[in-house]
Order: C-alpha cells, then sequence, then structure tokens
C-alpha cells in the first residue's frame, strides 16, 4: 500500500515569510485551474464529484482538474513532474513515498499550515511521520489502511469461543484451540513480513535505524529477534507456507475454503472472500491485531496516502487551500464513509461506526507504524532481504545468525539504493 521517504528542507522562516504577507507567488487573484493528481481507486467518482461541486461554489475563482493516475510506475513520473515546469498544483502520494520525493528538493514545506489550520499533533502517526522530512512536513495525512484479523464465526462458535482476544496471550490460546486435524487456527504466511513488523514494534525493535543519519538494519537486535519468535509461534498454528508470502496462494483464496478460522488482512479481503464462498456472507468478524497488554492493540503497518504541493506548481497557494478541504473534517468524514478509509485523526474513527471491518481498523490504527523513513526504502523492498531471513527461520535456521545476515543485506540497500 505506498512507499516514501527522504528530505529536502525548505526553511519554514521561508513558509511564514509567504504567508504573511498574503500571497504566494504563483497564485492568481483571477479564475485559476488547479490540477490535482489522485491514485486510481483512493476515491470513487461520486466522492470526487461532490468535492468538486462543492469546492468550486464554495471558491468562485477556481477551477479543479482532478487526473487519476495508476500506482503502476507512478514514482518516476511523479519525480518527473516535480523537476518540469508543468506540475500539477496537488499529488497524492503513498505515505511511504514522500521521503523519495523530498529528496528532490521540490516539494512545499506545509509545516505552518498542518500546525496552524490542520491540528497536526492530532494525525495517526502512521500518516504523519512518514510525511515529515528533516522536521519538515512535506506530507499531509489523507487517509489510512492497515490489516485486522479477519476471523470465521461459525468456526469460533464451534470450538467454544465466545469472547475475542485482547492480548498476544489471549490470541495464542485461541489460535491453538481453533487448530485441530481439520481447521487451520490461522493462516499465516511464512514470509508476510508487514505483519512481522508490527510484532517487531511491540517490542520497541526497529526494520531499520537511523543512528547519526546512516541507516543501518536492526532486525538482529533482541527486540526485533523478539517479534521473529512470537511471528513463528503464531505461524505454525496453521498451515501458511513457510516459503511463500500471502499471495502464494492468495490467502483470501484459502480462507474462502471454509477451514480456516482466522487470516491477517485489510477488511476489504471479505468481500473477495465472500465472492469465492457465498455461504460466508454474513459469517465473517473483524477484531484488531491484539498487543501485548489490554491497553492498546498491537502495533501494525499503515499503508494509505499523502498529499503533497510541489514547489513548482502553477497554482500551489490555491492547492495549499485545496489540501487543507480534503485534509479536514468535513471531507475526511466524507472519504471515510464513502470508501470505508480510516480517517486522518483518531478523534474523527466515529465516523465509521457501525462498519464493523473500518471501526477495527481505525482502533488498530492507533497504533500505527511506516516504514523506515529513508528515500531508499523502497530499494530494500525490491530486492526484499526480510522475507528469506523469515523463511531461514520458520524453517530451523539460526534466528541471530539469519537476522544478523538480512540486517547487513538492508544496510547496504539503504546506503547504495
Amino acid at each position: 500500500m505506498k512507499i516514501r521517504r527522504l528530505a529536502g528542507a525548505v526553511a519554514l522562516v521561508s513558509s511564514v515569510a509567504l504567508s504573511g504577507c498574503g500571497h504566494i507567488p504563483g497564485s492568481d487573484a483571477e479564475s485559476s485551474t488547479v490540477t490535482v493528481w489522485l491514485m486510481k481507486g483512493s476515491a470513487s467518482q461520486g466522492f470526487v464529484d461532490r468535492f468538486k461541486k462543492s469546492y468550486e461554489a464554495e471558491h468562485p475563482s477556481v477551477e479543479l482538474e482532478f487526473v487519476i493516475q495508476e500506482w503502476g510506475g507512478i514514482g518516476p513520473k511523479v519525480l518527473k513532474a516535480l523537476e518540469g515546469d508543468d506540475a500539477p498544483d496537488v499529488i497524492e502520494v503513498g505515505n511511504t513515498q514522500v521521503a523519495q520525493y523530498a529528496e528532490s528538493g521540490e516539494l512545499r514545506d506545509l509545516t505552518l499550515e498542518s500546525i496552524r489550520d490542520l491540528g497536526a499533533e492530532d494525525w495517526l502517526p502512521g500518516l504523519a511521520e512518514p510525511g515529515k522530512v528533516n522536521g519538515a512536513q512535506y506530507g499531509i495525512p489523507w487517509y489510512a489502511a492497515n490489516r485486522v484479523v479477519i476471523y470465521n464465526k461459525d468456526l469460533f462458535a464451534e470450538a467454544g469461543i465466545t469472547e475475542l482476544p485482547r492480548t498476544r496471550e489471549e490470541w495464542v490460546d485461541v489460535s491453538e484451540r481453533l487448530d485441530t486435524a481439520d481447521r487451520q487456527g490461522i493462516y499465516l504466511a511464512g514470509q508476510n513480513w508487514y505483519v512481522l513488523a508490527g510484532f517487531i514494534w511491540d517490542e520497541g525493535g526497529e526494520l531499520a535505524d537511523d543512528t547519526g543519519g546512516d541507516w543501518q538494519g536492526a532486525l538482529d537486535s533482541p527486540a526485533a529477534l523478539r517479534g521473529m519468535d512470537f511471528y513463528k509461534t503464531l505461524q505454525a498454528l496453521g498451515s501458511g507456507p513457510k516459503d511463500a508470502d500471502e499471495q502464494s496462494p492468495p490467502e483470501t483464496d484459502v480462507f474462502a475454503g471454509g477451514k480456516v478460522a482466522q487470516i491477517i488482512s485489510v477488511p476489504g479481503s471479505a468481500a473477495l472472500i465472500e465472492q469465492q464462498n457465498p455461504a460466508l456472507k454474513g459469517k465473517l468478524g473483524y477484531f484488531p491485531i491484539p498487543g501485548k497488554s489490554v491497553a492498546k492493540p498491537g502495533a501494525v503497518f499503515t499503508g494509505g496516502s499523502d498529499l503533497i504541493v510541489p514547489e513548482g506548481a502553477d497554482h500551489r497557494g490555491e492547492g495549499i487551500e485545496v489540501v487543507k478541504a480534503l485534509a479536514g473534517a468535513k471531507w475526511q468524514t466524507e472519504l471515510a464513509r464513502a470508501m470505508s478509509y480510516v480517517p486522518n485523526k483518531p478523534a474523527l474513527a466515529s465516523v465509521v461506526e457501525g462498519q464493523e471491518g473500518t471501526s477495527a481498523m481505525a482502533e488498530g490504527a492507533t497504533e500505527g507504524r511506516a516504514t523506515p523513513n529513508s528515500p531508499n526504502w523502497p530499494a530494500v523492498e525490491a530486492d526484499n532481504p526480510i522475507k528469506p531471513y523469515m523463511t531461514a527461520v520458520l524453517e530451523g535456521g539460526d534466528p541471530a545468525e539469519e537476522a544478523k545476515k538480512a540486517s547487513d543485506r538492508i544496510t547496504s540497500k539503504l546506503i547504495t539504493g
């Protein structure tokens, strides 16, 4: 669900000075066409149409032009636009991609607006933190999504389970009771590294650390090793392959067979499951990934989008106002309800009450995190050393040795890209 990070700091004093004089170069007093790039599938046409009609009615001198982009190949396309003479005024980007674009030095520093107008202190950390690079807020949180536990209510009932687990200990106990000769307690593929990341963060570990400006792989820390150990315990309570990820085979296909009690996925996966097995319609439930105590849910990887404003956009002043509207409470509420997303602030989570899956997702999002905020993290994922590390440990390899090898590979990628 998207990738990000980097820097290219534009001094905050510059933002203050420009706002203080009430004029931003490139803005027009006359009618302006503000171009907004949105990613395919992020917002329905109905939402876009409603926003456009409402915004243009409130801002008669602005005409909005929405351009829908494909996720495939979007990185180079955005970088080319940022460095060109015809940049769009607003761009939706994956929350983990902000650092990569900020490194170009071509993003508008939105720190002032985020503090003064948007209540940045209340944003979900999994969206806000990757949008901040070298202390400057370049990415404004738009929406979030994260994994939850999807469970088969009938199988829980057959096992006599009437209360959902709230802690890791309870979760393992429940999964053990569900795991029998004819059903899997939980289906967890061996290389689902996003799930592993949450367990590592719960233990106080990191995938990689930024120490003194130098990024280093950190899978071999004691905390990260504890996270991997818990993953191994949970993964053993089902028949997930140790040498494949959640798409090989697709976990939704396996769950649709009716003999799996739980998977860890985004709530939207339920629609795919029900499509393949209509008999499961109405029999799926959701709960946040349990944490180490009842005090808070487990940490999760937060996917989603931020909004950025190119420094070289012709109408960046108007673009900033569009970003404020999209990130504000009114349209956050509209977007969350229309698309079953998590809004950018926990205080808005109540707007998805009644949507069981989205509500569970919103609860988990309070403990959301993002991947390491390095511009070179996409290079790590492109040749992901975390996956073979997980397989090696699950197949009996020495965790410390395998983690050290994977950490060294991560460090190399973070240094060279």
